[in-house]
């Protein structure tokens, strides 16, 4: 007999030590699934927010290269160097357009590459009218507001006056600091 309970309790406990298959398993999915499964979406989460890092880089590199137009324009504009000035201005008017854009054409080209392979940075404010198609950081509102300051210095190429020209710049440099605060 009590060979027998020896022989019992040794099988028990082989039973409880022997590793059970994957489909046996009661109660889900493996925890090791779980765990790469969650590692992925880190990865996934990471890169948009990295995207959205580079894309304010962009933007605030945008706008180091407009200061550095409106200083040019400006300066121009002291000497009465008509032609620098004008040069200058229609240099900061891109710069603008560009804010508006987030980025040059080349940029642009990368953006529809994303969305062509499904990647929308934004879909839910897309869905929403908050934001355009592949856009991360410039909301609809925003790209309006930059394209009309970008209209304004531009206009002013011609003739540029260097208060308006500040004061116009001074606008685009409010709608860039609201779209770079970080989300709440």
């Amino acid at each position: 007999m009590r060979l027998g309970i020896l022989a019992l309790a040794a099988a028990v406990a082989i039973a409880l030590l022997t590793p059970v298959p994957v489909a046996a398993q009661a109660g889900g999915t493996p925890a090791e699934m779980v765990d790469t499964y969650n590692s992925l979406a880190n990865g996934i989460l990471s890169l948009k927010r990295t995207e959205e890092n580079l894309v304010k880089s962009i933007l605030a590199a945008t706008v180091a290269h407009g200061h550095v137009n409106l200083g040019r324009a400006l300066a121009a504009i002291e000497k009465g160097d008509a032609a620098a000035a004008k040069t200058a201005v229609e240099a900061l008017a891109s710069d603008v357009g560009q804010l508006a854009t987030e980025g040059d054409n080349a940029v642009g080209a990368v953006r529809k590459r994303l969305l062509e392979g499904g990647h929308h940075h934004n879909a839910a404010g897309e869905a929403q009218g908050i934001y355009d198609e592949g856009y991360v950081i410039v909301t609809r509102e925003a790209k309006a507001q930059l394209l009309a300051s970008s209209r304004a210095i531009g206009g002013m190429a011609a003739a540029p006056e260097a208060d308006a020209l500040a004061a116009e710049f001074k606008k685009v440099q409010g709608v860039v600091a609201e779209l770079m605060k970080p989300a709440s």
